[in-house]
C-alpha cells in the first residue's frame, strides 16, 4: 500500500517568497548608484570640456589682441592713423603720433613734443638712442622705443625683466601713439591697462649695414639684401615684440616681426 505525502501549498509559497524578499531592492540599489556614478562622470566631462572651450578662447583672445599691437605699432612707426590717414597730433598730448619738439624760430615759439619719436633720419639715430637709454636706464627703453637688446633675446621668459619692461613708460599701449580705440576692436585686452594687465609693445631700433659696405657690394643688383634694405635716409630696422595677457592666469601670447622701410616711405 503506497503512501502519499501532502504538504500544505500555502505553506511552501510562504517560505518560498519569505526567501526572495529584499533582493530587488539590493539591485535597485546597485542601479541607483551606477546611476549617479554615470551622472558625476558626464557632469566631470562637462566641467571639463568648459575648461579647455575657455582657456583655448581666452588664447585666441590674447593672439588677437598681440596681433593687433603688432599692427599699432608699424603704424606708430610710420605715423599713420588706423583709417590710413598721415598722424595729426593732439593739442594738449604730446604721445598721440609723437610729435617732433620744434625750436623757435623767428617769431615762431619753440614748440614741445614727444620725448622719443621715429621721425628720424640716419644721423640722427645716435643720439635718439642714447636719449633712450637716459630716459629708461635699466631697461634701455622708453615709451615703446628700444636700442637693441644685448641680454637674453627672450626677456618675457625672466619674471624680473618682463616685469621691468611692462612697468609704466617703458612699453607703449594700444592706441597710445596713434590714437587707435581699443572700444573698436572689442577686444577687451587691449582697453585694460592696469598694472601689469593689457598688451604692450616694444619697438628696437637695430643699425642696418649699409649694403655697399664690404662684402655686401658684391650682392648682384635685385639680390634681397638690395630689395629689402631700408631707406637711406633711415637706415636701421624695427624689431617688434608685442605681448598681451590673457584675461585668465597663465595666459600670454608673445609675437614678433622685423619692419624695413623702403625708399617710397
Amino acid at each position: 500500500m503506497k503512501t502519499i505525502s501532502t504538504y500544505p501549498v500555502g505553506n511552501m509559497q510562504g517560505r518560498h517568497s519569505r526567501r526572495q524578499r529584499g533582493v530587488a531592492l539590493y539591485v535597485v540599489i546597485v542601479f541607483v548608484l551606477l546611476s549617479m556614478l554615470l551622472a558625476l562622470w558626464a557632469a566631470r566631462s562637462a566641467l571639463f570640456n568648459e575648461i579647455l572651450v575657455g582657456n583655448d578662447a581666452d588664447y585666441r583672445r590674447a593672439f588677437e589682441a598681440s596681433q593687433a599691437m603688432l599692427q599699432d605699432a608699424e603704424l606708430d612707426i610710420r605715423g599713420v592713423q588706423p583709417n590710413g590717414l598721415e598722424c595729426v597730433p593732439k593739442a594738449g598730448n604730446n604721445d598721440i603720433c609723437r610729435p617732433v619738439p620744434q625750436a623757435a624760430s623767428g617769431t615762431a615759439p619753440a614748440t614741445p613734443g614727444a620725448d622719443v619719436y621715429f621721425d628720424i633720419e640716419t644721423k640722427d639715430l645716435e643720439n635718439m638712442l642714447a636719449t633712450v637709454a637716459a630716459l629708461g636706464p635699466a631697461t634701455k627703453c622708453h615709451k615703446g622705443i628700444c636700442q637693441k637688446r644685448v641680454d637674453p633675446q627672450d626677456f618675457w621668459n625672466d619674471p624680473t625683466t618682463l616685469n621691468a619692461m611692462i612697468a609704466a613708460n617703458v612699453g607703449a599701449r594700444y592706441g597710445q601713439f596713434t590714437g587707435a580705440t581699443a572700444e573698436a576692436t572689442a577686444n577687451p585686452i587691449l582697453a585694460d591697462t592696469d598694472a601689469g594687465e593689457g598688451a604692450w609693445y616694444w619697438v628696437e631700433m637695430l643699425p642696418y649695414v649699409d649694403p655697399n659696405v664690404a662684402l655686401l657690394a658684391s650682392m648682384p643688383p635685385g639680390s634681397n639684401v638690395e630689395k629689402f634694405a631700408p631707406s637711406r635716409k633711415k637706415l636701421w630696422v624695427y624689431r617688434i615684440t608685442a605681448l598681451a595677457r590673457g584675461q585668465k592666469p597663465g595666459t600670454e601670447v608673445v609675437l614678433q616681426s622685423t619692419l624695413s622701410l623702403q625708399p617710397a616711405e
